[in-house]
């Protein structure tokens, strides 16, 4: 199985692979022009191209707390939806990547969502018996901005088919929903970056312990293609929004040294960055377990 963990002072970090799907190259790179696109991710004959939906567990030393962010799609999906994303699971789904590092859902003591459409917070629900939806992991409790949560709640048209009833709903009945303002600080050296290009308050948890720092940078840098500026998705609410967030955040990152941590790219989970020509560029490749 694909998986790598490392340690860095109080916390270990864990890969938690949910499985691949497959999404329209073009809605992925908005304006870039398919022959510049496909020569870093090609495409099939659907013109759909592989993506991770790459999670990440974080034990803490400090606190006791097992804090899992993002948790993929699910597997609630009808036959349509199915053939549409064209799911798979090379690797494992989340329960056999949490089963992997000796943890199972009800360890996990807190979700971190970056924001709530379906391949991001998906499996925190199932079908139970009964057909209805329910909580999967019942020892926690679940993290999303404020504003996001608005949005969520009442989508505009074009941005509603990325949140769906069944994930949302038993969140809302639930009482273990708590909401995060820009800057929150779960306890010392893990916080959050928000954005709001992709989506509203999208937020990028960061990790930090000495001279190390990690972005999980969620739906603003899903793969590496998207660290050249003008790649921005077609997905992307303020396309435009998402171009400033990343010219400013991708010249500190860079600055700093700062790891990235991609959710999406099938190839690459972890890159550096460097300087370009013209602008910042992905600079290694690496795992987990390489830092």
């Amino acid at each position: 199985m694909k998986l790598s963990s490392v340690t860095k002072g109080p916390f270990t970090l864990y890969t938690i692979e949910t499985g691949r799907f497959k999404l329209d190259g073009g809605a992925m790179f908005g304006v870039i022009p398919k022959p510049m696109w496909e020569k870093q991710i090609p495409a099939d004959e659907q013109n759909r191209i592989d993506m991770a939906m790459r999670c990440m567990l974080i034990k803490s030393e400090q606190t006791g707390r097992l804090y899992l962010i993002d948790n993929g799609s699910g597997n609630k999906f009808n036959e349509k939806l199915t053939k549409i994303y064209d799911f798979s699971y090379p690797y494992g789904d989340l329960h056999d990547s949490l089963k992997h590092h000796g943890f199972t859902a009800d360890d996990v003591t807190d979700i971190i969502f970056t924001h709530l459409h379906f391949d991001h917070c998906g499996g925190s629900t199932r079908f139970n018996s009964e057909g209805e939806p329910e909580l999967v992991f019942k020892n926690a409790q679940y993290w999303v901005s404020a504003q996001h949560w608005a949005t969520a709640s009442s989508p505009n048209v074009r941005e509603r088919a990325s949140f769906h009833k069944e994930n949302l709903e038993p969140l809302r009945r639930s009482k273990k929903m708590k909401f995060t303002q820009p800057g929150h600080e779960f306890e010392p050296g893990l916080t959050v970056e928000m954005v709001n290009g992709h989506t509203e308050a999208q937020q990028l948890p960061v990790i930090s312990h000495e001279d190390f720092t990690l972005v999980f940078a969620a739906d603003l840098i899903p793969t590496a293609a998207h660290v050249s500026l003008p790649w921005v998705m077609g997905y992307d609410m303020r396309p435009a929004e998402t171009l400033s967030e990343k010219e400013e955040l991708l010249k500190k990152w860079q600055e700093k040294n700062y790891y990235l941590f991609l959710e999406h790219d099938a190839s690459n989970e972890v890159i550096t960055l460097k300087k370009g020509p013209r602008y910042i560029e992905t600079g290694d490749s690496l795992s987990l377990s390489d830092l």
